[in-house]
This record gives C-alpha cells, sequence and structure tokens, in this order.
C-alpha cells in the first residue's frame, strides 16, 4: 500500500483515541479523522472521483482540511490544495491546468472559488451544513485505494517570480518518504508529541512537517487559521506544544512579543524554521528568550519540501541550513553546470527520493529544472568542510553594483542586529553608474527610532564599502506572502532624496 492516505489508517488502528489534530475546541481522535476521511472519500467516488482525478481543495488551517486532504487520498485522488485567499482568476488558473474534477471549499471563501469552477466547468462543494450531512449519510469507504509509487498525490502550484504559477506534481512516494525521515531522523517526535499548526497546510512545509509527519507519528496537531503572535503564544501555553515549526517572520514576531509571564512553555523541546533564511540574529535571541534549540532546514515545493536539514544528532551550525537529509543528496554548480571548487559560491541542485516527478504540464519547464536527475533550485550556497551548507541568496536576488556580486542576505545579516530594526529586505534598483545600487527597506520595533544615515553608518562599520545600502527606506512592515515568507518581488523602492527622520527616505550616492 502506497497511498499516502495510508498513515492515517494505520496510525487510528494504533492510536485511534489519541488526539489527531485539534482547533481551539474543535477536536479529533484519529479514529474519528479516518472515519470523516473515509466518508469524505465515498461521497467523492459517489460524485465520479476515480484514481488520478485531480480534486481541488480551499480551505484555510480547520479541522475539515485534514478530513478533506486525506478523504480525497484515500479515494485514489490528488489534492490540489490553493491559499483560500486567491481570487476567482487565480483558482481559475489551478484548477483549469491541473484539470480538476471537483474543488472543495470552506463557505468563508466560496464566492471567488464558486465563481472560478463555474467558469471552468468544475464542480463545486462549499463544505457547509449540507456538506456535513452528505458526509454522515455515506457510508465509510473501508479500503484505502492503493497508488503506485510515481502516482502524483498533491499538485502544488508554487507562484515564482514571474509568469503564472507552475503546478508542481508530488507522488506519493515523494511525500511519504519526506514526511517518515522528518519523524525518524529530523523532529523524531512520537505519540506524545504536540505540534504546533500554524504554517499554511496548502503549503508543502506545513503539509509535509506538520501535518503528514503528525500523522506518520500519531502526534497530535493544533490548529492556528491565521498566525498572530499573541494567539501562537496561547496555543504553545494551552496545548503544551512540543515542537514548534514555523518561518522566520514568526520568529521575529514571537520574539518581539516575548512570553507572557503566566505562559507556561516548559514542554517545548524543539523548533524548526524554513521557508527562507533565519537571520543568525533572530536564531539566538528567539533561544533565549524561549529556551529552546532552532533547528533550520531547507526545502521546496518541488522538493516534498525537506532537502537539507541541521540533524539533531549533530553540532547546529548557527546560520546553516545543515546537511542533506536521509535518501537526498546535494550539490554547488557553477553556470555552466560545473561543480564549484571548495568555499566557492555556486547553485544548490538537488537529487532523491523528494524530488517532484515535474512540472505538471509544462515539459519544457520541467526539462530547465531537472536536468540528468537533478533539480537546479535557484538558490546560491557555499559548503563548509563538515558538509554543513549556507545559503548565499536567491540566484535572481544578487545585486551587481559596479562589477561586484552583493548578496542581499548578507546584508540583512547585518540590518538585523541593528536593535531598532524588526524587518528588513534589501534589493537591487537600476543605477545609470553603478548598473544596480543597493536599498534597504527596514521596519523598526514599536517606540524605536532611528534615521537612514544612522542604518546606512551601522552597515557601513560592517561591510566592505561596496556593499552597504545607499538607498535606505522605512515601511511600518514588509510585505508578505501566504507562509509569512518576505516579497521582495512587491517591494518598490522609490529614489529620491528624502528629509532624514524615522519613517522617511533617504538616499546618498
Amino acid at each position: 500500500m502506497n497511498n499516502l492516505a495510508a498513515a492515517l489508517a494505520e496510525s487510528a488502528r494504533a492510536h485511534g483515541d489519541r488526539i489527531a489534530v485539534r482547533q481551539d475546541d474543535t477536536a479529533l481522535t484519529y479514529a474519528q479523522l479516518d472515519d470523516e476521511a473515509a466518508r469524505v472519500a465515498a461521497l467523492l467516488r459517489e460524485r465520479g472521483v476515480r484514481p488520478g482525478d485531480r480534486v481541488a481543495l480551499v480551505m484555510p488551517n480547520v479541522t475539515l482540511f485534514p478530513v478533506a486532504y486525506y478523504g480525497i487520498l484515500r479515494a485514489g485522488g490528488v489534492v490540489v490544495p490553493m491559499n483560500p485567499l486567491l481570487k476567482c482568476r487565480e483558482v481559475a488558473h489551478a484548477l483549469e491546468d491541473s484539470g480538476s474534477r471537483i474543488v472543495l471549499t470552506a463557505p468563508l471563501f466560496a464566492a471567488e472559488v464558486a465563481k472560478a469552477a463555474a467558469e471552468t466547468g468544475v464542480e463545486c462543494l462549499v463544505t457547509d451544513v449540507e456538506f456535513a450531512a452528505l458526509t454522515r449519510a455515506a457510508d465509510p469507504m473501508a479500503e484505502v485505494v492503493g497508488r503506485a509509487d510515481g502516482d502524483t498525490a498533491v499538485i502544488l502550484y508554487t507562484s515564482g517570480t514571474t509568469g503564472t504559477p507552475k503546478g508542481a506534481e508530488l507522488t506519493h512516494r515523494n511525500l511519504s518518504t519526506n514526511a517518515v525521515t522528518t519523524v525518524e531522523t529530523l523532529i523524531r517526535i512520537g505519540p506524545d508529541d504536540v505540534l504546533f499548526g500554524g504554517l499554511p497546510l496548502f503549503h508543502a512545509f506545513g503539509q509535509t512537517c506538520a501535518l503528514n509527519a503528525a500523522v506518520v507519528a500519531g502526534a497530535t496537531l493544533t490548529l492556528l487559521p491565521r498566525f498572530e503572535p499573541a494567539a501562537a503564544l496561547r496555543i504553545l501555553h494551552r496545548d503544551r506544544v512540543t515542537v514548534f515549526l514555523g518561518v522566520p517572520t514568526m520568529y521575529t514576531a514571537l520574539l518581539n512579543a516575548g512570553v507572557p509571564e503566566d505562559h507556561d512553555l516548559s514542554r517545548l523541546s524543539l523548533a524548526v524554521s524554513g521557508g527562507a533564511s533565519l537571520p543568525v540574529e533572530v536564531l539566538h535571541g528567539f533561544e533565549r528568550e524561549f529556551g529552546v534549540t532552532v533547528l533550520e532546514g531547507y526545502g521546496l515545493s518541488e522538493t516534498a519540501p525537506v532537502a537539507v536539514f541541521n540533524p539533531p544528532d549533530r553540532p547546529r551550525k548557527a546560520g546553516s541550513i545543515g546537511v542533506p537529509i536521509r535518501g537526498v543528496a546535494a550539490r554547488l554548480v557553477a553556470d555552466d553546470g560545473t561543480d564549484v571548487g571548495p568555499g566557492e559560491v555556486g547553485e544548490i541542485a538537488i537529487r532523491g527520493e523528494n524530488v517532484m516527478k515535474g512540472y505538471r504540464n509544462r515539459i519544457e519547464a520541467t526539462a530547465e529544472a531537472v536536468r540528468d536527475g537533478w533539480f537546479h533550485t535557484g538558490d546560491l550556497a557555499r559548503v563548509d568542510e563538515d558538509g554543513y551548507y549556507f545559503i548565499v541568496d536567491r540566484k535572481k536576488d544578487l545585486v551587481i553594483r559596479g562589477g561586484y556580486n552583493v548578496y542581499p542576505r548578507e546584508i540583512e545579516e547585518v540590518l538585523y542586529e541593528h536593535p531598532a530594526v524588526v524587518e528588513a529586505a534589501v534589493v537591487g534598483v537600476p543605477h545609470e553608474v553603478h548598473g544596480e545600487e543597493i536599498a534597504a527597506v527596514v521596519a523598526l520595533r514599536d517606540g524605536a527610532e532611528a534615521t537612514a544615515e544612522e542604518i546606512r553608518h551601522f552597515v557601513r562599520e560592517r561591510v566592505a564599502a561596496y556593499k552597504y545600502p545607499r538607498i535606505v527606506t522605512f515601511t511600518d512592515a514588509l510585505p508578505k506572502g501566504p507562509t509569512g515568507k518576505i516579497l521582495k518581488r512587491e517591494i518598490v523602492v522609490a529614489q529620491q532624496e528624502a528629509t532624514e527622520h524615522t519613517g522617511g527616505r533617504d538616499s546618498d550616492s
């Protein structure tokens, strides 16, 4: 049995009475989750869903998400999860591109989804009272439909930086092995663990490391539909969370909020960061405040997602994403495809059981991304003598100023060391003389003050002269995607002189 949904059936047999998933006062045991997923599978079968058919899922982090997710898989279907905040046009693209037969959506998001479904001729099922009655009346599908290792289980639409989103086809083997490896060798959890479920489940990180990992281990996943620091801290305290999973912006927000005196986080034993590079200053600050080790990892939707991780049984290196995980190989390559020398910067290429089958309906894009079995990530890194990888930057984010390569991540690390800075992003902007100029967009801590010149001087003292940002812009908050990742492509920098004061813009040559 190679169906990813088999993990739920197995945990239901072994841990039937244990809580599988909760959201505030709503909780499902493993037996209940398995039963409800089996009823959704039966309903989908009645609606004509057959093995290999695509079923879209537009839902936030609520208990019905895992019910529908495993129900679709149990029926042999392919899950096409989407961000519930997408608009009609975006939903329609994914429905049409994936060839979805049915779309399941929560009532709150039904208007846009129903409109997209009508435009594309897809049946729309809203998970309302009527839907609940239909599933209750259905006879649970006893069996889990068998699927082959290489059959597609999930299609994740990656936003990318340009063009329309591409659907990364992840197989049952991709997702199953990544979840098992996460449980057995990375976060090492069991039935007594409670995982924080604030990562969006429609995204690869949340699906593999939170949902699927919890189910494989028979652990509890406690959900938070929308991340907010105070709510997250309440959940960590109330549900006695043992493993926190988050992206860097979540760590920054929690560190800024601090732990309330009446909150007991003594059961918290591990924190895991992914999705983007975690500033070292934030990592150390979080460890001091929360008294827990933070392990950073790396992956992409196309790698199911975990590819590289700081293993718990080896020394943790701050600032490093770790070493390739079990069943995965990594290398650094130059633009011509050859391996780079020790200590040099190259593009990370990944090969292993986690690499996607390809982009749906995108033969050329797949051939460009996966060459000779190696997935080329577009991320630049270096590797040390112990085999630990250190992300330098996105290949597309590299700034070339006056012929010198400047890696924004390096400058951002310095900015995060400034006591007034809570968030920062560095981008390149066109410049007549230098080709590109370095610009920093900064958000300050509540009550903190700093001028553009102070920020420039702070960085200038710590990096080579060609690297510091000549343009410094202040903002209340940086634009973020659905997973909390800072979206550099949405940052617009105004190149103009302005008064030097908090919240103003300033630049020099």
